[in-house]
């Protein structure tokens, strides 16, 4: 999955400020579970605590009982890189508008081959839809496959 391979620029500066060794990966449990805890934010220079608190609100606010060790956070950032790709933005663009939105970095052709990925399995889910008669789904399995090969 693409949150597999989404890195912290400022993974660093997030290490000083918890006192403890992080990883780089923005999804790994040890970076949510930090980011989810009592960090002084405010220590941060503005733009890496707006980047930060951005990605806080985007991805890792959720109902559930495990926050943030669910998958939550992964599925709203998948789900993330399909619609600015079915917003027009290319593999290039994502990755820029990833590392100034949020502070993430992703080489874009990490993204491409998510987004490759994605419609073959969205293709799947057309076929099967067709095969069982659910014909919304195939046609919404379809618009979405147009979207992202455009």
């Amino acid at each position: 999955m693409i949150a597999d391979r989404a890195r912290f620029r400022h993974a660093k500066k997030l290490e000083r400020l918890a006192g403890y060794r992080l990883p780089e990966l923005a999804f790994s449990g040890n970076m949510l579970e930090t980011l989810c805890s009592r960090l002084n934010y405010d220590a941060l220079d503005f733009g890496v605590r707006d980047q930060i608190l951005a990605f806080f609100n985007d991805f890792l606010r959720c109902d559930c009982r495990d926050c943030p060790l669910c998958s939550c956070p992964e599925k709203k950032f998948a789900r993330k890189v399909i619609e600015l790709r079915e917003n027009g933005l290319d593999h290039r663009q994502i990755a820029s508008y990833m590392q100034d939105e949020y502070g993430i970095e992703l080489f874009p052709a990490d993204i491409l081959s998510f987004l490759e990925e994605s419609v073959h399995v969205l293709e799947a889910i057309s076929d099967v839809s067709r095969l069982q008669e659910r014909q919304d789904l195939a046609k919404t399995t379809d618009d979405h496959i147009r979207l992202i090969e455009r």
